[in-house]
């Protein structure tokens, strides 16, 4: 099959959907292909059941808070976590250009379609030992993703007319060239097994990262062994095999060993491919333990501060899971799961019955996954709870009386009163609990034991796969360089595809949220280029 486009994108993800968006709504009239190589009904790739979250800069929302932002604060602790190299001369202007263009870029954009921000901004990735965001940056949507994407594909149908074709379960195997400029695509569509030919003017990748394919992760996991285990929180088609392609061209790929990887995975009780695990995110009240029930330390682990510090640890021991040891009460206020699919009140934009859930410390969620899934154990005692935890695992590592033991001194520090709390743990409670956002979600000094919040619950968590923070090198203008740092002429790079912008543009560690809003930010910018310089 012979075809021939003005502009090819390879990827319906949010980064291809809102490229083809914006090139339709400004007046294109090149045609558009957009090229997947999953099903219709998976289009919107990983953003269609994400959080949607966003990191964003200086918003009503931050300023109604109290919160003064601004791009330079938020670029100050950009380049404080991301720990750039000496050469990461285009992942350095990417970040720059994140922060000084997110809010009007991407958040004024979105609410203009008549999407809305929940009004309490979270406060993540504030850093261990130096800083992450000094501010509270992260901004939820209301109808998370998944409503995003339902009003981008909309919009973009709408606009569509005849400039626009959608090519399905179409996979892409190599670039055409002529000379060193690219000038199209061929592969197979995998339903018939028929190949295709594509010429185009430009062509634009937009195919996300690696963590969908676990052999390429493990091969470039950072500082050292990966675990025997890591759970797949993308798909199978993020693979980074059109990241192999642009290297045969001679284009630069940088910092694959760079990960966005999640602490606390579980197994999907419905699993769509093998290894599918969902996130999620991790009760602050709870023991973090490893495969013998002693807590992980010296440094006690805890969610809100370093994500990249929480994976670090974990793959770091003996064996590939950990626990997470609470108590219901605990985990009805504090459990929650990433992504649209467990968050039905917010992906359906009941805003009431969400605020009434989260204030009355609703438990339907621990309730469904205790039902749903071999990873949720509970137990009226402690004992049992053991007895338990080793049979999922097959095997006796675990001692009732040494768990006791990690528990009960935990527990006397809870009730020794403030005066007296001297664990990290603790003290990163107390400043969690000092934002309203945060507070709402955090006990208060609950101890685990406690009769009174029974049963017990001991979750089996793995490390899971997210995001790629490496990836094709590209300048501001979205072009794919090559190692000389010269752009391959008709090539493009957005997206996750092109590690959030620059090949890298978070450097070692996100401050969270960057990853929706950064497919955005670089398909608008890619979209301006491809229109200008025809």
């Amino acid at each position: 099959m012979n075809i021939k486009t003005g502009i090819a994108i390879i990827g319906g993800g949010i980064a291809g959907i809102t490229l083809a968006l914006e090139l339709l709504e400004r007046g294109e009239k090149r045609q558009i292909t957009i090229l997947d190589a999953q099903g219709e009904g998976s289009f919107g790739g990983l953003a269609k059941g994400a959080f949607g979250g966003m990191m964003l800069v200086d918003t009503p929302a931050q300023r109604k808070s109290g919160i003064k932002d601004s791009p330079a604060l938020a670029l100050r602790d950009w380049h404080s976590f991301a720990g750039f190299d000496a050469d990461d001369h285009w992942p350095r202007q990417w970040a720059g250009y994140y922060v000084d263009n997110v809010t009007g870029e991407v958040h004024d954009w979105i609410t203009a379609m008549g999407l809305k921000f929940l009004p309490a901004v979270q406060w993540v990735e504030r850093g261990l030992y130096q800083p992450g965001n000094s501010v509270p940056r992260y901004h939820i949507l209301l109808g998370t993703a998944q409503y995003l994407i339902e009003t981008l594909i909309r919009r973009l149908k709408a606009a569509a007319g005849d400039n626009l074709t959608l090519l399905f379960n179409h996979r892409v195997e190599n670039f055409i060239t002529d000379g060193d400029r690219v000038t199209g695509l061929a592969g197979h569509e995998s339903l018939s097994g028929r190949s295709f030919h594509l010429d185009a003017g430009a062509v634009i990748i937009a195919t996300g990262g690696i963590g969908g394919n676990l052999d390429k992760v493990r091969q470039h996991w950072p500082g050292g062994q990966p675990p025997e285990k890591i759970l797949n929180g993308c798909h199978p088609t993020a693979d980074g095999y059109i990241h192999d392609q642009v290297e045969a061209l001679q284009g630069r790929v940088s910092h694959l060993e760079r990960m966005w990887n999640y602490a606390a995975g579980v197994a999907h009780p419905t699993p769509a491919f093998a290894g599918h695990g969902l996130s999620l995110v991790p009760t602050r009240s709870s023991l973090w333990l490893d495969h013998r029930g002693r807590r992980i330390g010296p440094q006690p682990l805890i969610t809100g501060f370093d994500t990249a510090f929480l994976c670090d640890r974990l793959a770091a021991q003996e064996k590939p899971w950990s626990w997470q040891v609470m108590n219901w009460k605990i985990a009805r206020r504090e459990l929650a799961i990433s992504g649209a699919e467990h968050n039905p009140d917010l992906r359906e934009r009941k805003f009431w019955r969400l605020v009434i859930k989260l204030l009355m410390a609703d438990d339907g969620l621990v309730r469904r996954m205790v039902t749903e899934s071999e990873d949720f154990i509970i137990a009226d005692n402690l004992t049992e709870l053991v007895r338990k935890m080793n049979g999922v695992i097959g095997r006796d590592y675990i001692s009732a009386a040494e768990m006791q033991q990690q528990i009960s001194a935990f527990d006397r520090q809870l009730a020794a009163g403030p005066k007296f709390h001297n664990d990290d743990q603790i003290r990163r409670l107390v400043q969690l609990r000092g934002w309203t956002g945060d507070r709402i979600r955090t006990c208060k000094f609950q101890q685990i034991l406690d009769p009174k919040a029974r049963p017990l619950l001991a979750i089996r968590t793995h490390l899971i796969t997210r995001k790629t923070l490496g990836g094709i090198q590209t300048n501001l203008e979205c072009e794919v360089l090559k190692k000389d740092g010269s752009p391959i002429p008709g090539l493009y790079a957005i997206g996750e595809a092109a590690g959030f912008g620059g090949g890298g543009a978070s450097g070692r560690k996100s401050l969270e949220g960057t990853f929706l809003s950064g497919c955005i930010l670089t398909a608008r910018r890619a979209a301006r280029v491809i229109r200008e310089s025809q």
